[in-house]
């Protein structure tokens, strides 16, 4: 069982059920509506998200090979900023990594870190040829994001064009073409199915239906909702967030090489935010949002849940940047604790009060 799922397990325990009011416009029965609930969740936030990341991590690929064919600053700062972008959707993604991205090993392969630079050093100082194959088959701290973030960045941004080997170039173009293969297994995983397997969103949105074995009821499909709520929350407050500053440890904390740590954390918390309203910005929802049934149920709730929110969000933008040195600064001791607190108590929002509004 991999960290995340254990997480996952000791933070949920037991099955949600979802359920509309007998009075929702849509007049449907409990059963209907709660299935409209997965089906938008797959349709609104999951399959966009996967799909962005995707075409992302295509044009991040094709600025890797612009920059090996020309070095400049040009096309160091495209490469960079390609890594920014496709960072995006992967962090959005975090409040959902149940489902062929936890089953196929996908997560680790993509995003493990801390990473391990003597690791790196030492597959640059081989001779064994870098290819695609030869990446996808190393350590998970010897690929994925944060290796090709601390060749695209060096120690906290400072890397320059002519900073560049040909090993170097051979490494990261073998990275990116991974992470291209990747996302797009991953994107395709929900969408046309890979491994002769059915698109994991109709798994998903067919919760409750006769022969479903991985969500035999629609409860078990909106308990993966909220347990990755929870999940990510806790991640954030006391991992992502704790770890390093408990430790006052630069080298534990994710994205250092690039510093954007806080955009990630930032971003981990639209992912809750895109799974409770049901949409991604600028994609329409498609049916009932977790933010729908508890509005229905409890309007005070559903505000407060949303100003919650929001709140996570503008505490995470008062932390001084860079995070790797606010960590160790006793001035930034408060906004930083700040951040903790309110993604906590956003968390124990989800998991007492939300989870008992859900419930018939």
């Amino acid at each position: 069982m991999s960290l995340r799922s254990l997480k996952f397990s000791l933070l949920v325990g037991g099955a949600l059920v979802l359920g509309a009011c007998g009075d929702d416009d849509d007049g449907g029965d409990l059963e209907s509506l709660d299935q409209q609930l997965v089906i938008n969740f797959a349709d609104a936030v999951v399959v966009p998200t996967y799909n962005q990341l995707a075409t992302r991590m295509v044009e991040l690929d094709a600025a890797a090979l612009a920059l090996k064919n020309t070095p400049g600053a040009a096309t160091l700062k495209a490469a960079q900023d390609a890594w920014f972008a496709a960072r995006i959707p992967w962090e959005q993604s975090e409040a959902f990594l149940f489902g062929p991205v936890d089953s196929y090993g996908w997560d680790p392969a993509l995003d493990s870190w801390p990473v391990n630079r003597t690791d790196l050093d030492a597959v640059l100082g081989n001779s064994d040829t870098l290819s695609q194959t030869y990446v996808s088959n190393l350590q998970e701290t010897q690929k994925g994001y944060h290796t090709t973030e601390y060749l695209l960045f060096g120690e906290g941004v400072t890397k320059q064009p002519e900073d560049f080997n040909a090993r170097q170039f051979e490494y990261l173009l073998a990275l990116t073409a991974e992470l291209k293969a990747v996302s797009g297994n991953l994107a395709a995983s929900w969408t046309t199915g890979v491994d002769g397997k059915a698109p994991y969103r109709d798994t998903l949105a067919k919760a409750g239906e006769a022969g479903n074995t991985v969500y035999p009821t629609v409860e078990d499909g909106a308990q993966e909702m909220l347990g990755g709520i929870l999940v990510i929350l806790d991640e954030v407050a006391n991992g992502k967030i704790a770890d390093p500053y408990d430790a006052k440890d630069a080298n534990l904390v994710e994205s250092q090489f690039a510093l954007n740590s806080l955009s990630d954390f930032t971003n981990n918390m639209r992912s809750v935010e895109n799974v409770y309203l049901g949409h991604m910005p600028g994609v329409a929802a498609k049916g009932l949002s977790m933010s729908d049934v508890v509005k229905a149920r409890d309007s005070a709730l559903d505000m407060r849940v949303k100003a919650e929110l929001a709140a996570t969000i503008t505490a995470l933008g008062k932390v001084p940047e860079p995070f790797p040195v606010s960590i160790k600064d006793p001035a930034s001791a408060d906004e930083i604790e700040g951040a903790q607190e309110a993604i906590r108590k956003l968390h124990d929002t989800f998991q007492v009060d939300v989870k008992a509004v859900i419930l018939p």
